[in-house]
């Protein structure tokens, strides 16, 4: 299987059950209705365990823009896993998108009769996009360079050669990293902390027929990508500079 066509697969998983989770919380009529913050960052947790051990063999499990320009600019190139220079980014990315779309198109369907249950169209927007709870562009754009520095520094660590301590369980603990992010610095803006993960099914969001869904919230979208590429730019640096 070609490097990027398991990032789309990799990508999927993570939305379907990360995005999932969060219809299961937010949506009318559901089993999980009203479960609360710690069922939602549970769920994330292990949709980004189980996409990593999916396809981290094969691609690296890269997932996430933010992760692959940060590997990108270091240098941190992976020949192993099909990611050996700069032509490899965009197809990397490209099929990150992909798989964001392509999984909260199946979240949409798998929660089809929920939709019209759910009367507040914000809550229907939230299974697919983040939004901060108090909106300030700028501290929101903060918030998201913070958490996703911590995402890249910390998956850096626990990757780093001879770091005897990962092993075969570093993907589960990837997902604890990712648990911790969401419990720690997800209350402000919902810890994107991955360009595709936002606006990947925020397209899905804009195109699909959500009876009542209100708007997409365009005029927010680029904080969720712009600020994961800046922290994990900055996670990056730091930890090759620190010379971890």
């Amino acid at each position: 299987m070609a490097p990027w066509v398991a990032e789309i697969i990799g990508t999927m998983i993570l939305i379907l059950l990360g995005d999932g989770v969060v219809a299961n919380v937010v949506l009318g009529k559901t089993k999980g209705q009203n479960s609360g913050w710690i069922v939602i960052t549970t769920g994330w947790a292990m949709a980004v365990a189980v996409a990593v051990y999916a396809v981290g063999r094969i691609s690296g499990a890269h997932i996430n823009p933010a992760v692959t320009i940060a590997l990108a600019v270091t240098n941190k190139w992976d020949p192993a896993h099909g990611f050996a220079g700069w032509g490899d980014v965009p197809l990397f990315i490209v099929g990150q998108f992909i798989g964001a779309f392509i999984g909260a198109v199946l979240v949409w369907l798998a929660y089809y009769p929920h939709w019209a249950e759910t009367p507040d169209p914000a809550l229907k927007r939230a299974v697919f996009c983040t939004a901060p709870n108090i909106r300030n562009y700028p501290l929101n754009f903060i918030t998201e360079v913070i958490g996703t520095f911590m995402l890249v520094f910390g998956v850096l660590a626990i990757t780093a050669p001879g770091n005897n301590l990962a092993g075969g369980f570093a993907p589960l603990l990837v997902g604890f990293l990712v648990w911790a992010i969401g419990l720690s610095l997800g209350g402000p803006t919902g810890y994107a902390i991955n360009p595709a993960r936002d606006l990947g099914p925020r397209i899905a969001h804009a195109v699909l027929p959500i009876p009542g869904k209100g708007d997409s919230d365009w005029g927010y979208s680029w904080v969720p990508v712009v600020g994961p590429i800046v922290g994990g730019l900055i996670g990056a640096l730091l930890f090759v500079a620190l010379g971890l």
